[in-house]
C-alpha cells in the first residue's frame, strides 16, 4: 500500500477519545516528522471526535514543542465546547511519555452567508503544464524526506536565490495516484511548502515553525483531490530571526485555505 497522506496519517481508536498513532518512517523533515502531518494526524483525531459531519473544521492552531520521530504515539481529544452550531476541540499527541505536539481546532456547521466581499486575487501563474516539476528527493538530498509524498512546479523567487522579497509560489498537489483529499490533507498541503523568506538567501539557513494557525474556508468534498493546488505565501514581518508568513491554496480561482506560521531561522 502506497503511504500517502491519508495512511500515514491513519489512526487506530483506543477508547471515545484516544487514538493510537504509528508515524511510519519517510515523513521526516530533519530529525522529526513535518509539521503538516503532525498537525493533520490531532485534526483527524479531533473530527473523528465530532458525530455531526454538517460540522466540518474552520480553523485550526498548534504548535510542536518537540520532535515527532517515527514509531507509536497517542493521540487524545478534549472536547472543550459543544455548542448548538459549533464544536472547540484539543487534542495533543504524546510520545515517550511527554507531549510533542497540541493543536486546538474549530468545528462549525454552515450559517446564512452575508454580503461580505473579500479583496484577495488568485496568484498569476502559469499553467501546470508549462512548469517542469521538482524531482522527488534522492537518498541523501539536501531536501527533506516527506517532499516525495508532494509534487511541486515552483516559479521564482526560488530558495536561496537573494531575492529583494521574500515571497514563494507555483503548483502543488499530493504525488498518490489517488488521493484523498478533506481537511487533514489540506493542513498537509499548506505546509509542504519551504519558507518563503529562503526565497533572500543565498546559502541554506535551518528554518522551524513555532506556531502554526489555519483556516479552510472551503468544503473538502468540493474540490478536485487529483488537480494541483495554486499556492502563494509572502512574508508580513520579521525581527531578531523570526518571521511571520501567510500562506494561500487556491483552486479554479477559489481561495481554498489561509495559513499563518511564525518561523525561527536556528542558525
Amino acid at each position: 500500500m502506497d503511504d500517502t497522506f491519508h495512511t500515514g496519517s491513519a489512526l487506530d481508536p483506543i477508547d471515545g477519545r484516544r487514538f493510537r498513532w504509528n508515524l511510519s518512517d519517510g515523513w521526516q523533515q530533519g530529525r522529526g516528522a513535518f509539521g503538516g502531518i503532525v498537525l493533520g494526524t490531532l485534526l483527524r483525531a479531533m473530527e473523528a471526535c465530532e458525530p455531526d459531519r454538517a460540522r466540518r473544521t474552520r480553523s485550526l492552531s498548534g504548535e510542536i514543542p518537540a520532535p515527532v520521530v517515527p514509531g507509536e504515539l497517542e493521540v487524545a481529544v478534549e472536547v472543550l465546547r459543544r455548542g448548538g452550531g459549533t464544536t472547540f476541540l484539543e487534542a495533543r499527541a504524546l510520545q515517550a511519555g511527554a507531549t510533542v505536539a497540541r493543536a486546538s481546532a474549530l468545528l462549525a456547521s454552515p450559517r446564512p452567508a452575508g454580503a461580505t466581499r473579500t479583496s484577495a486575487t488568485p496568484p498569476q501563474l502559469p499553467p501546470p503544464g508549462e512548469l517542469t516539476p521538482l524531482p522527488p528527493p534522492s537518498v541523501g538530498a539536501a531536501a527533506p524526506r516527506f517532499t516525495s509524498h508532494y509534487e511541486y512546479l515552483p516559479v521564482p523567487p526560488y530558495p536561496y536565490s537573494g531575492a529583494e522579497i521574500a515571497g514563494a509560489a507555483g503548483w502543488v498537489r499530493e504525488r498518490a495516484e489517488t488521493p484523498r483529499l478533506d481537511g487533514p490533507a489540506l493542513i498537509g498541503l499548506l505546509d509542504a511548502w519551504w519558507p518563503a523568506a529562503l526565497a533572500c538567501e543565498r546559502t541554506p539557513r535551518p528554518m522551524a515553525t513555532l506556531t502554526f494557525t489555519a483556516e479552510l474556508l472551503v468544503d473538502p468534498a468540493t474540490l478536485d483531490a487529483r488537480a494541483p493546488f495554486a499556492y502563494r505565501a509572502h512574508l508580513d514581518g520579521a525581527a531578531e530571526g523570526f518571521s511571520v508568513e501567510i500562506r494561500e491554496l487556491w483552486q479554479d480561482d477559489v481561495l481554498v485555505a489561509l495559513n499563518q506560521q511564525v518561523f525561527a531561522i536556528l542558525a
